[in-house]
C-alpha cells in the first residue's frame, strides 16, 4: 500500500448499498448491525418493501470497504444469514447525524 493510499483509508466516508436476494426475516439486519459495530462503523440497515435491505454506513474508508466486502462475501466467512445476489453500491461524502448503527 502506498503511502497515498494509506492516507485515502482513513478518510471519512459514506457507503450507501442497495443489498438484492434473500435478506429480509433473516437476521440479515441484525447481522450488519454487529458487522458494522464491530468495525467502528454507524448507520443503519433498512428494509423496503420490494425485498432489499438498504445499508448506509458512516466511517473511515478502510473499515467501510470491509463491510461492502462482507456485504457481498460468497461463501460468507462471518455466517451471514440469508443469501445476497446483488450489492449496488454509491459512495458519497458522510453527512453525519448518526450516532451508532440502526436497524430499521
Amino acid at each position: 500500500m502506498t503511502t497515498a493510499e494509506s492516507d485515502q483509508s482513513h478518510d471519512p466516508v459514506r457507503l450507501t448499498a442497495w443489498v438484492h436476494g434473500y435478506v429480509q426475516d433473516v437476521g440479515f439486519r441484525w447481522w450488519t448491525r454487529s458487522q458494522a459495530l464491530e468495525l467502528g462503523l454507524v448507520g443503519s440497515a433498512t428494509n423496503y418493501s420490494d425485498g432489499r435491505v438498504l445499508v448506509c454506513a458512516e466511517g473511515e474508508r478502510a473499515p467501510v470497504t470491509e463491510l461492502l466486502a462482507r456485504l457481498r462475501e460468497e461463501p460468507t466467512s462471518t455466517n451471514r444469514p440469508g443469501s445476497v445476489d446483488n450489492v449496488v453500491e454509491s459512495w458519497e461524502e458522510p453527512r453525519g447525524g448518526y450516532q451508532t448503527f440502526e436497524t430499521r
